[in-house]
């Protein structure tokens, strides 16, 4: 079956949603709704069982932050419909402390959708049936996938001889030993030794030579 008109879907999209519709886009051959937070499910329900919708197929759901904005998450809902050969995406805004309603009852598919981006972004789901973490242990500390997370994370794990387990610490960036040469990037871990003196070589008369490295 060949894919509707986009202006017909805009029209449809227009009366369907009415006031929950924020705007209608059309990005890298695919259109984009955004609706309001709290008209998600609502929105969803409508894109699958409408009959001039149909979108059965819920294929993922991603999360994009923006920490620069009040409300720095925004939530992408990727929805198929087989029967209209026609992808839509459905997008929402949120802020860290306010839940969204969970999906899981429009499309079963959402749970570890959800649970990713509870994991990865910390956002909050609201009537969620298992609301927990999937990809980082059920210990760890923050969301990897915010802009604000750091490269080295909050936490590290070690073996601890008296306990004989494996144990959560603060991570420790101790670097000693270690120097870097900026003047020679091909060599950029010195001895802490050389720190107190030239890279020295003894020359076949036994006169020290100054090695430069550039």
């Amino acid at each position: 079956m060949s894919t509707p008109p986009l202006s017909s879907l805009f029209k449809l999209l227009h009366e369907l949603f009415g006031p929950d519709l924020i705007d209608l886009s059309y990005h890298f051959d695919t259109p984009v709704a955004t609706v309001y937070a709290g008209s998600v499910v609502r929105a969803l329900t409508l894109l699958r069982d409408h009959k001039k919708c149909q979108f059965r197929q819920l294929v993922d759901i991603t999360a994009v932050d923006y920490p620069e904005h009040a409300q720095r998450f925004e939530i992408i809902y990727n929805v198929l419909s087989h029967k209209n050969n026609t992808r839509l995406r459905v997008k929402i805004r949120t802020d860290c402390g306010t839940p969204i309603n969970s999906v899981t009852g429009v499309f079963a598919s959402a749970n570890w959708y959800e649970r990713e981006i509870w994991d990865l972004f910390g956002v909050l789901f609201a009537d969620h049936p298992d609301l927990r973490r999937i990809l980082t242990d059920y210990n760890f500390s923050g969301h990897p996938l915010r802009k604000d997370f750091p490269l080295s994370g909050f936490t590290q794990v070690a073996y601890d001889e008296e306990q004989k387990r494996v144990v959560y610490e603060p991570v420790k960036l101790d670097q000693n030993y270690r120097s870097f040469d900026f003047q020679s990037p091909w060599e950029g871990i010195l001895g802490e030794g050389l720190l107190q003196k030239p890279h020295l070589v003894n020359n076949p008369d036994k006169k020290p030579t100054t090695v430069t490295h550039g």
